[in-house]
């Protein structure tokens, strides 16, 4: 079949509408699951210090002699530690042009763009404390920079060979990064070694965030919650295919995926032995204007406070893949 003679169709009109929604879609994920299961506190410099402690071993042996004379116990000190706040900023800069023009899925473009931005630093966030960035005490060319949760984990570390991999850690007023190991396949017996270091320590962990390979990994873990409920009602049951629940010897962990701490690592957290400390909380700024724009800043000031290091675990160099 063919157009009769001289039919006028949709593609040889002029002015025809455009067919644009005014719904703006976007994919990208913002769960930061480790900086919204743990605390928050304030800090009050950009090196900000806390204190840990322990109880001495526990001995059979402490028996007294009757009517002995008393002699002072060994005391020992207390551990002062610390992490540099770190500056996390966005600046948006909008003509005034493309602020005034008509728009689709947003009336005005410098609301909408700095929504994203707020959106984005969370991430920038979550990725800075769960990762393994070393701390960085800053000058006036280089930013300073907080030390994220796998460089700090030393005294339950359960590492892949490569030699003497470095741990990382505490010292002298900064936290190293550790040295990636050789990686190999993440196994129950893993991860049953870090939850029972942490526990051994005092920690009390209810939390295992791990990447979407290592996710999927756990999930075939004998110590896996049921998976397959009774349906008791007419309606279709759901079918469920991820494990959520860890039960180990020392508790269960609340297995949670991140998609930005590093896949090659199962983070093991105690949520009550760290938190998010600020300096600055998020702040917007409006900038000088030098022309035909309109500049805004949004701005946070945080650092990685790690109550007590012995708490958590690590389970370093897994396979991705």
């Amino acid at each position: 079949m063919a157009q009769p003679t001289n039919t006028f169709d949709q593609y040889d009109s002029v002015g025809n509408r455009e067919d644009l929604l005014d719904t703006i879609y976007s994919i990208s994920p913002t769960e930061t699951p480790v900086m919204s299961n743990i605390g928050t506190s304030k800090a009050t410099n950009t090196y900000h210090e806390w204190q840990t402690d322990s109880l001495a071993s526990a001995t059979a042996a402490n028996a007294a002699i009757e009517g002995d004379d008393a002699s002072g116990s060994s005391i020992s000190a207390t551990t002062r530690v610390g992490n540099y706040t770190q500056i996390s900023d966005k600046v948006v800069v909008i003509s005034g042009t493309l602020e005034s023009v008509n728009k689709a899925g947003r009336n005005s473009e410098m609301a909408y763009q700095m929504a994203k931005a707020s959106k984005e630093l969370k991430r920038d966030m979550e990725s800075a404390i769960s990762q393994n960035n070393a701390s960085v005490a800053g000058n006036a060319s280089t930013a300073r920079k907080s030390a994220g949760f796998e460089s700090w984990i030393t005294t339950n570390d359960v590492r892949g060979t490569a030699g003497s991999p470095a741990d990382g850690g505490f010292s002298s007023g900064i936290v190293a990064a550790p040295t990636d190991g050789t990686q190999r396949a993440y196994t129950e017996t893993i991860l049953k070694s870090a939850v029972k270091k942490a526990w051994e320590a005092g920690g009390d962990p209810s939390m295992c965030v791990v990447g979407p390979f290592n996710k999927q990994t756990m999930s075939g873990f004998s110590g896996i919650a049921a998976n397959r409920f009774q349906v008791n009602s007419p309606e279709p049951g759901a079918i469920i295919g991820a494990a959520d629940v860890y039960v180990s010897d020392f508790g269960e962990l609340q297995i949670v995926p991140s998609r930005f701490s590093r896949d090659r690592s199962a983070l093991v957290i105690d949520p009550e032995m760290m938190a998010t400390s600020y300096l600055r909380p998020f702040e917007t700024n409006d900038l000088a204007k030098t022309g035909d724009s309109e500049k805004k800043q949004i701005l946070v000031e945080y650092t990685l406070e790690m109550r007590n290091e012995a708490a958590h675990a690590v389970v370093a160099d897994l396979t991705t893949s």
